[in-house]
């Protein structure tokens, strides 16, 4: 039987893991214990500056901003949120998860181009994302790529017909550019790998994307700072959870350090990310875990998400622009991918969002799948070099300059 008052071990000080340290303190256990492998707390959650611009390099938006969200409702208590996000209309807007951001567009032949024009190709992506819901009954096996490029081939045949040429190549070049801003979503190489039938099990919170005016790091301050004090031990990697040993009744958990420190527990709760969890499961658990944890592990999919923030010395955007689609001209096919990534990985960045406030000239780029772990490994010289160019190219503007600020966020999902 274990003890009245158990001993509780949180791997993990991420969000996850001082979530659960809240809700246990709460609600009166007394010894409750994080261990975090780094020097700081809050794992994807990150807020950083760049020159004078608060960025989140880890998590940024608060998706589905409402009341059926709890961590909207955690930054509205703490005072977190701007007078835009506290808005009952926006809290009650079903956007599921494309806000309605004022955008620009430029294609690679240098052009800015009619934001009311390539709103057709808007519409054409959500509608078909809409239809795309109808096939969560679906069995297992057709992807959500498939499903849009075949989709996207017939009703643009049919709806695009009587325009030009010109326009209609655009048109199609900009599906390409959703679908790899999807790829971001959900960070994916190729929307062929996503199942459609799990895609459609999707069920977005009503409210427009918000972000946190002084960063999301503020939700794990104020978290923590309900926690006593002691509750954390920061750069204390676990080595391995024993966790069979339960028939010595309590402390049936001894959570091994990478320091030798072995610590007894009668409960332990593991939060550390996904991709750690993939690579090191069978020296982390002792004894393995059981098969159908293991094979839930193994299926649950995992991907990359990049995001890039270039501060400009000046905005080359519209003033109340939110986001920048870039079209390339040859992508027609609803490409979601670069056939030699060596060389065109940048053709993979397909969106650039507008940083608040918008005078601190920052914005941030979007890139996912293989084509990010690519960048990853390249000087970030090299990276501000080909984004240079990729702006130039887009705006048709060589004047333009970026400041020296470059931030590469590595996002494992």
């Amino acid at each position: 039987m274990a003890a009245k008052d158990p001993q509780i071990v949180i791997v993990g000080c991420g969000i996850s893991g001082i979530s659960a340290a809240h809700r246990l303190v709460k609600a009166g256990f007394q010894h409750v214990r994080i261990l975090e492998a780094t020097e700081r707390s809050g794992g994807r959650i990150k807020t950083a500056k760049l020159g004078n611009t608060i960025t989140d390099i880890g998590a940024t938006y608060i998706h589905g901003p409402s009341e059926e969200n709890p961590l909207f409702c955690l930054a509205r208590d703490y005072g977190l949120l701007d007078p835009q996000a506290l808005k009952p209309e926006n809290q009650a807007l079903d956007v599921d998860e494309y806000p309605p951001w004022i955008p620009n567009w430029f294609s690679s032949s240098g052009q800015k181009l009619s934001a009311e024009c390539m709103n057709d190709a808007l519409e054409m992506f959500y509608e078909l994302l809409a239809e795309s819901y109808s096939h969560k009954n679906d069995k297992a096996g057709a992807s959500f790529g498939h499903f849009i490029r075949s989709q996207a081939q017939k009703k643009t045949a049919k709806k695009w017909k009587k325009k030009d040429e010109t326009t209609r190549q655009l048109l199609l070049s900009a599906i390409s550019t959703m679908l790899k801003f999807e790829c971001c979503a959900s960070a994916t190489p190729s929307m062929d790998e996503i199942d459609l039938a799990g895609f459609s099990m999707h069920k977005g919170l009503k409210g427009v994307d918000c972000t946190l005016p002084r960063g999301y790091e503020g939700l794990i301050q104020k978290l923590l700072s309900e926690l006593p004090a002691d509750l954390v031990t920061y750069n204390r990697p676990v080595r391995c959870v024993h966790w069979n040993n339960t028939e010595s009744g309590e402390n049936a958990v001894t959570v091994e350090c990478d320091d030798g420190e072995k610590i007894a527990a009668d409960h332990v709760i593991v939060t550390v990310p996904l991709g750690y969890v993939k690579k090191h499961h069978s020296a982390l658990f002792h004894p393995p875990l059981p098969t159908h944890k293991l094979q839930s592990i193994q299926k649950m999919g995992f991907g990359t998400t990049d995001k890039i923030f270039v501060e400009f010395e000046s905005p080359w955007w519209d003033a109340g622009c939110e986001i920048i689609y870039l079209v390339w001209k040859d992508e027609e096919d609803f490409s979601d991918r670069v056939s030699d990534i060596s060389k065109s990985w940048i053709k993979k960045i397909c969106v650039f969002t507008v940083i608040k406030p918008s005078d601190s000239h920052v914005l941030c780029g979007w890139i996912s799948g293989h084509e990010a772990e690519y960048m990853e490994t390249l000087p970030d010289d090299e990276i501000m070099r080909s984004i240079t160019e990729l702006i130039h190219t887009f705006t048709g503007e060589s004047h333009i300059c970026s400041s020296p600020h470059l931030s590469v966020d590595e996002d494992r999902e």
